[in-house]
């Protein structure tokens, strides 16, 4: 077989370009720390490394996201503990209001205090997160959710929307809640509100309602308490009108007035002391019904504090309106302390996620890590191999180069 010497050359090159290409690649692997250094290194391995790529992407957005969460949480966990210390002060002082040997000066003075508490406890609701976004105006949140309408009274501009955030692949979460559930709600294990009508001129005085009787057709019925004079006998007696129903109807027969008595209906119970004259009225309805909007409540109390106190009927409706607005402000703090639990366990979810999203994360890590990371001590060694095949190669080629029949020919 001929052998040409073009033959000889271009093995030789194509050797020497072998061992060139292949020692590149190497440098490159080991440049870069990569086992893959192009997709056609290793086609399947560089497409398991690709989604486990954008999974780890995936993963910390959601890591990013519950971050923001936890941020807008925090932010309204701590202007929930201080509205619940507002309510807290407010209940001391409607202690103190309680006290029956204070004189309109007195109650003058706890009023100024009440409406201090009341102004603070406006500016939470109105709290925002320092960049002009306010926490508690649902979607509204570029504009004051809580402002004093034309009547005086304090009325709710914003909405009932949650922010949703998808904080895992299957989770989204309320990043906040409406001022509405916060100030204008109460939960509905509440329980009945007893308010005297505002008109009464006696002196009834009602005491603390308890439920005797919850599975009583009437419960959660709202009732209407009207006193008057037995038409034959003059004497002080009561009817039961239920409201709920339309129209409302009454509920059983008069039934003759006791002082100290314990007044019986729709499966609650409580006692009226003194004496109320024909005409008042005594209104027993669920909370829900009775004014959730614990500004309102508390505005009530104050004007009541701030009505001097000449006889005993005065006296009897401010020891009812006192009554009644505890009663309302109690709810009102079950209401905050209620949505500030469900926050604390919302912050307390996220930080499980966190936990949860790391480990996924140091998953991900790892897999990716074994599909393009390089083994370094192989690279090294195929690094040498290929230098040294390629030094082989180019030494072979000098010597082919110089095998020339005519460098033996004598002249």
């Amino acid at each position: 077989m001929r052998v040409a010497t073009s033959m000889l050359y271009q093995q030789g090159l194509a050797s020497i370009q072998g061992q060139q290409s292949s020692l590149m690649q190497v440098q490159q692997q080991l440049g870069t720390g990569k086992r893959i250094v192009t997709p056609s290194d290793d086609p399947v391995g560089a497409t398991r490394a690709l989604g486990v790529s954008q999974s780890i992407a995936v993963n910390d957005q959601y890591t990013a996201t519950r971050t923001q969460a936890t941020n807008m949480l925090g932010l309204e966990s701590n202007a929930l503990q201080s509205v619940v210390t507002t309510v807290q002060n407010i209940q001391g002082l409607l202690v103190q209001a309680g006290n029956g040997t204070l004189n309109d000066s007195d109650r003058a003075s706890l009023a100024t205090s009440l409406q201090a508490q009341y102004n603070q406890l406006l500016g939470l609701a109105n709290s925002d997160n320092g960049n002009g976004q306010y926490l508690f105006a649902g979607y509204q949140s570029g504009s004051a959710p809580f402002t004093q309408g034309a009547g005086g009274g304090i009325q709710y501009n914003g909405d009932t929307g949650q922010q949703l955030l998808q904080v895992d692949v299957s989770r989204q979460m309320a990043a906040g809640d409406s001022g509405s559930s916060l100030f204008m709600s109460v939960q509905p294990s509440a329980g009945y509100v007893v308010q005297a009508g505002a008109t009464n001129t006696g002196t009834g005085v009602f005491s603390a309602l308890a439920v005797t009787n919850p599975s009583d057709p009437l419960y959660g019925h709202s009732m209407l308490i009207n006193f008057q004079n037995n038409a034959t006998t003059g004497a002080l007696e009561y009817t039961v009108t239920d409201e709920t129903v339309q129209p409302p109807a009454a509920v059983g027969s008069p039934v003759g007035y006791t002082p100290g008595s314990a007044i019986q209906v729709g499966g609650v119970s409580f006692t009226l002391s003194g004496t109320p004259a024909a005409g008042d009225t005594l209104t027993l309805a669920p909370a829900q019904q009775s004014g959730t909007n614990v500004f309102s409540s508390l505005s009530q109390i104050i004007q009541a504090l701030k009505t001097p106190v000449g006889s005993a009927a005065d006296q009897a409706n401010l020891s009812n309106a006192l009554s009644t607005g505890s009663t309302k402000i109690t709810n009102a703090l079950d209401n905050v302390l209620t949505v500030q639990t469900s926050v604390g366990s919302r912050i307390q979810e996220l930080t499980t996620l966190n936990d949860v999203g790391t480990n996924r994360n140091l998953n991900y890590t790892t897999t990716l890590s074994s599909l393009e990371d390089l083994d370094y001590a192989s690279a090294i060694s195929q690094y040498y191999q290929y230098q040294t095949a390629l030094q082989a190669a180019q030494q072979s080629f000098v010597k082919i180069q110089g095998m020339n029949l005519f460098k033996y020919v004598q002249g």
